[in-house]
Parts: structure tokens; sequence; C-alpha cells
């Protein structure tokens, strides 16, 4: 047996793991959707683009990496 066995996971360690990891998961989702659809129509409604649009157009797919994107 090594010590690594007696090492419990990190949900015993942090019992509020799980559900901290959730919310981020949750917080990661919103800021992916957007300010919402009426903000999205108004934005396109000018002839804009909203900055997610515009990043993808630039650059190439997967080569954009959001910095800080669960700051509140």
């Amino acid at each position: 047996m090594t010590v690594l066995n007696d090492v419990p996971p990190l949900s015993a360690r942090f019992p509020g793991t799980r559900g901290r990891v959730a919310e981020l998961h949750e917080i990661r989702a919103r800021a992916l959707a957007g300010p919402g659809g009426r903000a999205t129509a108004a934005q396109h409604a000018k002839g804009k683009l909203t900055a997610r649009e515009r990043i993808e157009l630039l650059l190439d797919p997967g080569s954009f990496r959001e910095v800080e994107q669960l700051r509140r």
C-alpha cells in the first residue's frame, strides 16, 4: 500500500467542492450564452455582430482562449 491510497478523495476532503464545481459550470454556461436573446437581437437589428461572433470571424477555430471567463 502506498501513501496515495490512504488519501481520501477530494470530495471527502472538501465537502462543498461538488456544489462549487456545479456553480462554476453554471456560470460558464451563462457566460457562453451571452447577454441574452433580446440584447443579441438588438445588436443584429443595428447590423452589428456580438463580440463573440466577431471573435469567431477573426480567429481560427479553437485558437481563442478566454481569460477570466468566470469573473463576475
